[in-house]
């Protein structure tokens, strides 16, 4: 009698290690929510407009598409292990530079900061996304891939609850009536003051990071550097660019990140159009985390039983319906819609991953992992077009209004036209349509 029962998601003798690569999701995660509410913040303090913050995400996510093909090509030759390594060591230098930022008050010192901060999430994601799905059976790669990522929500619950509750609450320029108008001298204190708050989360994870580093030094890690010959890295973009699969992947992940980080970062704005602080806004972001992590949780499970595509396009067509919610409905309804809107993107990123990737031996993996990772590089890019598009009626978030709208609520027609080629890439990729997936 043949034993068809599916492989265990992570074996035992893998359990540790797995442990230690699934902390390295919520420390990235921790990353991301920290860093979407500053936008905010250096808006405030330094009296920039939304174009001009919205730099904060631009170097954030910039210097993942920098380096996660460096960092790849890096691994082709050696360990995960030692990916992860280097990439605990830049994440933690990019956190510690924000000691110098905030002594010397430069924007672009901050900026800096975060952007070598990325350079070491591009390797710890590079390396991490893939070696997750290495650490057991084929058939459940994209389900263990969709576990570790269980634990990224984790890291941004307590980003945001720290950004939240020991920055935003302490910015005294946030509690201070137009202070725009005050006194340069009196401008000046509260500036100094702000950014030494802004700096404090930052230094002390740059010391977590640090930590983590030792236990990742000291631990015994799965081998996965194969020993054969090295396939050429142009022969394997070729290879990669030729698999339609992977290559409408990356950009669903482009997409996908795009409209994650517009979602996220602008709900402050959004929350700020119908009358909310910066507090406040944060508790709703607060509940778009939770959902997101009840939508990462259910997706694993439901994984089980549907098919990847499939699930994929579902919650697709869900980010749709919300995103059309929180264009066309102005208030508080609009902004649940806007909380809602993370549930649907709560599956995306691990299973285009899992999907763009599900063909490709270890080595192209690798290249292809870099791929993915440098698609983040929407995050950077989707936000700066949707801040240019709040800005055209100016520095304000409700200047002008289009059907009835002000401008921020119309501004999420980015993330409305990225569901919407998501929602084709699920449809596409499913099982049955395998004349899309072929080589």
């Amino acid at each position: 009698m043949t034993n068809t029962s599916k492989p265990p998601v992570v074996s035992k003798k893998v359990l540790v290690p797995f442990i230690l690569v699934t902390s390295l999701f919520a420390l990235w995660g921790f990353a991301n929510a920290v860093t979407d509410p500053m936008v905010q913040a250096f808006k405030k303090v330094l009296e920039l407009s939304n174009s001009e913050a919205a730099w904060v995400q631009m170097a954030f996510y910039g210097g993942y598409f920098c380096m996660a093909l460096p960092a790849a090509m890096f691994m082709r030759k050696y360990t995960y292990k030692t990916g992860i390594l280097i990439g605990l060591g830049l994440y933690a230098v990019g956190a510690l530079m924000f000691y110098p930022a905030a002594i010397t008050e430069a924007f672009w010192f901050f900026c800096l900061g975060l952007y070598i901060l990325t350079f070491g999430l591009a390797f710890l994601e590079t390396a991490a996304n893939p070696y997750a799905l290495a650490m057991g059976a084929k058939e459940t790669a994209t389900q263990r891939l969709n576990l570790a990522q269980a634990f990224n929500p984790l890291g941004l619950l307590i980003g945001l609850f720290v950004a939240q509750q020991f920055v935003l609450k302490k910015l005294r320029s946030d509690n201070i009536e137009n202070f725009s108008s005050l006194d340069e001298a009196s401008k000046i204190m509260v500036r100094t003051a702000d950014l030494m708050v802004i700096r404090n989360p930052y230094v002390i994870i740059g010391l977590v990071i640090l930590v983590v580093f030792v236990l990742f030094l000291l631990c015994k890690m799965p081998q996965s550097k194969e020993t054969g010959k090295v396939p050429d890295v142009r022969e394997s973009i070729f290879i990669l660019i030729k698999n339609r699969k992977y290559a409408f992947g990356v950009l669903a992940q482009i997409f996908h990140t795009g409209s994650l980080i517009m979602c996220w970062t602008f709900i402050y704005l959004y929350a700020e159009a119908i009358g909310k602080d910066n507090v406040s806004a944060g508790y709703y972001q607060m509940g778009a985390f939770v959902v997101f992590t009840v939508g990462r949780a259910l997706g694993t499970y439901l994984l089980r039983f549907i098919a990847s595509g499939k699930l994929l396009m579902y919650f697709a067509i869900l980010g749709i319906l919300l995103t059309a919610g929180a264009i066309f409905i102005f208030g508080i309804i609009g902004l649940y819609c806007l909380v809602g809107v993370s549930f649907s993107m709560s599956l995306m990123f691990p299973t285009i991953y899992g999907i763009a990737l599900g063909d490709l031996t270890e080595e192209q993996s690798k290249i292809g992992s870099a791929g993915l990772i440098m698609s983040i590089v929407g995050g950077a890019l989707l936000p700066k077009l949707q801040a240019s598009i709040i800005d055209i009626g100016g520095k304000g978030v409700a200047d002008t209004r289009v059907l009835g709208v002000p401008e921020i609520n119309y501004s999420y027609i980015l993330p409305l036209l990225c569901f919407i080629y998501i929602t084709w890439y699920g449809y596409m990729t499913y099982g049955k349509y395998d004349s899309f997936t072929k080589n």
